[in-house]
């Protein structure tokens, strides 16, 4: 590829992860026999103003159908590569030549994600590894993309309240050595971030305002700061854990959120329309979690389409739209 090409999106990768960016994202998933087209996808994405979007393995369709889209993309890999990945330097470089440089600069690439919720797990130990193998493949094809890892709450130990959250015993060794590169790279961590797995546990002990995120849910007291909503604080926990292995200033992105809307006694459609666009309105504002207030939230909704090849349950109803491309629920991302 040409080098001035190269070197010119390097410079637009640096510029599409500003920090001061309000950000709203959707997670685009496959499994499901009915979905429509890439291409109706990715028009439908654009004409709901949503500028970012994640797919969770590079589909050569979609990527192709992502060019010149003018949207930036959250690319992961199949966590049964990590192993390859992490093992073998050249299977990285071939990984990022087929499924990153073949695409740029016509694809925005925001991050790419080694491991989807793998910590703790038996490919959690192969995620650094990747990391590094991946990132000096870009490095050596001039091109600045981050690189990082998609977690989910289970790597937390302990959660609340948020001042007394750490990585668990079966994550530390993995999060010990993740952490660190992250840091020094100044690359995010992705998190997974459901407040309603919390709320579906504990109906009775927690507040269901507090955790749809409704402006009028009574305050939860952790020392000095102050939440009135459950989204917030689930944040500042994975950031005090990230604190206390040397993240001080490894930055949250929200890689997944959201609520089902059908599949269980409170995943209903008004649940899901409140609380997805609570959070869409939350991270419009602007505004950082009370323990980061200065910077302000990334968040990617989980997810675009029911998927009818996911677990039966709310796993297959955490849609913003049914497959034939009509809302679940209305959602204003403006």
């Amino acid at each position: 590829m040409n080098r001035l090409v190269l070197i010119f999106y390097a410079i637009a990768c640096l510029k599409s992860v500003d920090v001061g960016a309000q950000v709203i994202g959707v997670n685009y998933g496959l499994l499901g026999n009915n979905l429509p087209s890439a291409d109706q996808v990715i028009a439908l994405i654009k004409s709901n103003k949503i500028n970012k979007v994640r797919i969770f393995q590079p589909y050569q369709g979609v990527l192709q159908t992502l060019k010149d889209s003018n949207l930036e993309v959250v690319l992961g890999t199949l966590n049964e590569d990590l192993q390859q990945l992490a093992t073998d330097q050249s299977f990285a470089a071939n990984w990022v030549k087929d499924n990153v440089l073949a695409y740029i600069p016509s694809v925005k690439f925001r991050y790419i994600t080694l491991g989807n919720e793998v910590i703790p797990g038996q490919y959690a130990n192969f995620v650094y590894d990747a990391m590094q193998n991946v990132q000096n493949a870009l490095k050596a094809a001039n091109v600045n993309v981050p690189v990082t890892t998609v977690v989910s709450y289970a790597v937390l130990g302990s959660s609340y309240p948020p001042s007394n959250a750490s990585f668990g015993q079966d994550s530390s060794a993995a999060m010990s050595k993740i952490v660190p590169f992250l840091q020094q790279n100044q690359y995010p961590l992705l998190a997974n971030v459901y407040p309603c797995f919390a709320y579906f546990g504990e109906p009775t002990n927690i507040n269901a305002d507090y955790a749809l995120g409704n402006p009028n849910a009574s305050f939860v007291y952790d020392g000095t700061l102050s939440y009135n909503n459950m989204f917030d604080a689930m944040i500042d926990a994975m950031y005090v854990a990230l604190e206390k292995v040397g993240g001080n200033d490894v930055k949250i992105v929200v890689s997944e959120t959201g609520w089902p809307s059908a599949g269980a006694d409170l995943a209903t459609i008004n649940n899901a329309k409140t609380y997805v666009n609570n959070v869409i309105q939350r991270v419009l504002t602007g505004k950082g979690t009370p323990k980061r207030p200065e910077t302000p939230l990334e968040a990617y909704i989980f997810a675009l389409f029911n998927e009818n090849q996911k677990p039966a349950g709310t796993e297959q109803n955490f849609g913003l739209f049914y497959p034939d491309m009509t809302p679940v629920y209305p959602v204003n991302i403006v």
